[in-house]
């Protein structure tokens, strides 16, 4: 017996099936809709440069153009969507202007809205975008009829083009924004810094002469009340009054020269690093190479204190092997260098959140560095270096 089986129909139509993938109709769709933009994007930047250029003689000039630069931006966000969506392309956003309050007033804002380079960046995108969108659209339209087989390929070169466009005008400055974040942070530390100090300087006022001066006073209100009655009491109070007043005096001053010592106003880093050194626990040899021309008194005093913090920490914490200390202090180029060693037990660790780590931040709010080469038992060295700029103003050196 012979059984038959029905065999499939070739001949009908395949199944439906795109012509192309999903990104090309994307990247197809973003080079057409080039062209409106293009059109809307030229017009824009040409009135909004040409009105405010016109204008820029009378005093509503300059403030159309920074509103007109910061419209160019909010262009460039929807540029960035579209890109995003359309073609894959994902691009950082750039960091938002500061308003009037936070650039300090009108005025400092407004030279920061005219000079914001993302702006300008946004405005020469939408200026060459008129012919490009021509020129795509012209491609992607005639191809569609006449170029089918290779269109996938002429639309992915446009779009790579395209992709570069995007990533080149209107991505935001790398080396900009990281300095801005570094910036961002550094004030940070500079304001916690200024805060922390506030309170010790109020701590140490609180707790240290106010209470000597209060003491002092109570014992001379008793003094007082004694003079008639026991005047060799008195004067034993009034003996002792005196030491406390010496006392308080000796405190003030100690507080005085933690906020600024008068020694390194006047005389420089080399008579107030040797001041330091004198109250070190152990010997110290201070070595100052530095030109006749001073730096600045914000990095003199920074550089001050990070060598007092260090002298601190050898006292502290160099343990009782260590015979000696050293302190070198010289100018590279345009940088201050610091150089403080010891040899004591060593195992100083910045990332252990010491004083270590503070002194860090204080110099990196500053632009400086601090290299800490401290292996167990066998001493530390710790280099810092500033940034050198001159005293009055005059510039980096």
């Amino acid at each position: 017996m012979t059984t038959s089986h029905a065999l499939p129909d070739h001949d009908g139509p395949p199944p439906v099936r795109p012509a192309f993938s999903a990104v090309t109709w994307k990247e197809i769709a973003h080079l057409v809709i080039n062209l409106p933009e293009g059109i809307i994007g030229f017009v824009y930047a040409v009135v909004m440069v040409s009105t405010a250029g016109g204008l820029s003689v009378t005093a509503i000039g300059l403030p159309l153009l920074a509103v007109g630069l910061f419209l160019s931006r909010q262009w460039g966000r929807l540029e960035r969507a579209r890109a995003r969506s359309l073609l894959g392309v994902r691009i950082e956003e750039p960091s938002p202007l500061p308003g009037p309050r936070r650039s300090g007033g009108f005025f400092p804002w407004l030279w920061t809205g005219i000079k914001d380079p993302v702006g300008w960046r946004t405005v020469l995108y939408q200026l060459i975008r008129l012919p490009w969108g021509v020129l795509t659209f012209t491609v992607v339209l005639t191809g569609l009829f006449v170029l089918w087989p290779v269109l996938p390929y002429l639309v992915r070169l446009l779009a790579n083009v395209d992709r570069a466009m995007v990533r080149g005008l209107l991505s935001p400055s790398v080396d900009l924004e990281r300095r801005i974040a570094e910036l961002e942070s550094d004030r940070g530390v500079v304001v916690d810094t200024a805060a922390a100090d506030l309170r010790r300087i109020e701590r140490d006022l609180h707790d240290g002469a106010q209470a000597r001066l209060v003491a002092l006073a109570m014992g001379l209100g008793l003094a007082k009340e004694k003079l008639l009655e026991d005047p060799e009491g008195a004067a034993a109070m009034v003996d002792e009054a005196h030491g406390e007043v010496k006392l308080a005096l000796q405190e003030l001053r100690d507080l005085a020269r933690g906020i600024h010592p008068a020694v390194l106003t006047d005389r420089g880093l080399d008579a107030a690093l040797s001041s330091v050194a004198a109250r070190c626990t152990v010997p110290v040899k201070v070595v100052v190479d530095l030109p006749a021309q001073r730096p600045a008194e914000a990095i003199e005093g920074i550089a001050y204190f990070v060598v007092s913090e260090l002298l601190q920490n050898v006292s502290k914490h160099a343990g009782a092997q260590a015979r000696g200390a050293s302190v070198e202090v010289w100018r590279a180029d345009a940088r201050l260098v610091l150089r403080v060693s010891d040899d004591g037990r060593g195992g100083a660790d910045v990332s252990r959140g010491s004083g270590l780590a503070g002194l860090a931040e204080r110099l990196d709010a500053v632009d400086g560095v601090l290299v800490v080469d401290s292996p167990e038992g066998a001493g530390t060295v710790v280099t810092a270096q500033l940034p050198w700029r001159d005293r009055g103003g005059a510039g980096r050196g």
